[in-house]
């Protein structure tokens, strides 16, 4: 297999998303006729090329079905794809060649593996449907198996059932890789691990981006493990995106209320650290009926009359850095938000 063209250069966004949206319709009923869960309501972000763009958010907020929308396991109700200058899809860049340059990495190491094939066989499988020789196959198969720390020579006839949850999780890393990806998608890819093999994990995802020149797109509700693995930032609230920023900004002074909120949730050892009231109460709305104006307005500290009326914009909060709050949008009608100056008249 030859190795894919960086088309755009350096400069150029890898992965460009705009617009995108995901409704699943519900069974149509007396009471319930048309309806449709908002998983995915309107999500615009892009990942440059070499970094590690860590998405989180509470559970339901839309992170999982925004991967599966990438990779096309979901088709999106609308929205636009662009990989590399080139729309997904279509006859610039079909579907078989974009799976080839990005590859996904499932929460689930055991229910995304095939118990029925041996591990390398496991490995070989993606390179033998893209025209590779059975042979060469096998034989990549176990360089990367022991790339990513799996002896080929003791692991490479086992199935998964005879395999730790760390080492089929390497054999995920290990598959994903096989194809000479340019990007890798990691839903949740640690979080089920235990530490200590999760700290290894860590490291070796580090290390392999490092060899292979890779692009992450790191799912995860480990806020920690999100902060030592990401370049950029970006917080999902209930489908869409409240914030998004350089990691070291992000983390130091989040400009929005529900990112403050996650990062306040963090445990600390310092026991002057101590939270002494939850920073966040009650639950994510219902996303089939979800509120007007800004979603987050039910649950946030600073919400005013004007938030539960108008959705907030992005707005700059920095160099690379944009909130979706009506606090930082000048003029908006929120108390705390800056009033424009008015040019005297002439």
């Amino acid at each position: 297999m030859e190795q894919p063209i960086d088309i755009g250069g350096p400069a150029q966004p890898l992965l460009t998303i705009s617009g995108m949206v995901k409704h699943f319709p519900l069974k149509k009923t007396a009471f319930g006729a048309g309806t449709v869960v908002r998983a995915v309501d309107g999500v615009d972000f892009q990942v440059m090329k070499g970094e590690t763009l860590g998405v989180v958010g509470e559970s339901g907020c839309g992170k999982s079905t925004t991967a599966r929308l990438l990779m096309q396991l979901l088709k999106p109700t609308r929205g636009q794809m662009v990989f590399d200058g080139r729309a997904i899809g279509g006859r610039d860049l079909p579907l078989k060649e974009f799976r080839r340059q990005v590859q996904m990495v499932f929460q689930d190491s055991y229910a995304s593996l095939n118990p029925r094939l041996s591990i390398e066989d496991t490995v070989a499988f993606g390179p033998q449907v893209h025209g590779m020789p059975r042979r060469a196959a096998r034989s990549n198969a176990r360089d990367l198996l022991a790339r990513v720390g799996l002896p080929p020579q003791r692991l490479a006839e086992r199935y998964p059932h005879e395999l730790s949850g760390g080492q089929r999780q390497r054999v995920n890393i290990a598959r994903a890789l096989a194809l000479q990806p340019r990007m890798v998608i990691l839903d949740e890819a640690v979080s089920a691990l235990d530490r200590s093999v999760q700290a290894q994990v860590i490291n070796l995802l580090l290390d392999l981006k490092t060899e292979f020149g890779l692009t992450y797109l790191f799912i995860s509700h480990d806020l920690n493990v999100v902060r030592y693995m990401s370049d950029r930032v970006m917080v999902m609230y209930l489908g869409q995106v409240v914030e998004i920023g350089p990691v070291d900004a992000l983390y130091a002074a989040p400009a929005h209320p529900y990112t403050r909120a996650l990062l306040s949730s963090i445990p600390s050892l310092d026991p002057e650290q101590r939270s002494e009231k939850a920073a966040l109460s009650g639950d994510p709305p219902n996303p089939i009926d979800p509120p007007t104006g800004c979603r987050f307005h039910p649950r946030c500290a600073l919400a005013a009359p004007v938030c539960a009326r108008r959705a907030p914009k992005p707005i700059a909060a920095g160099a690379q850095h944009a909130a979706s709050c009506l606090v930082h949008e000048p003029d908006s009608g929120h108390p705390m938000a800056q009033q424009r100056r008015q040019r005297p008249a002439a």
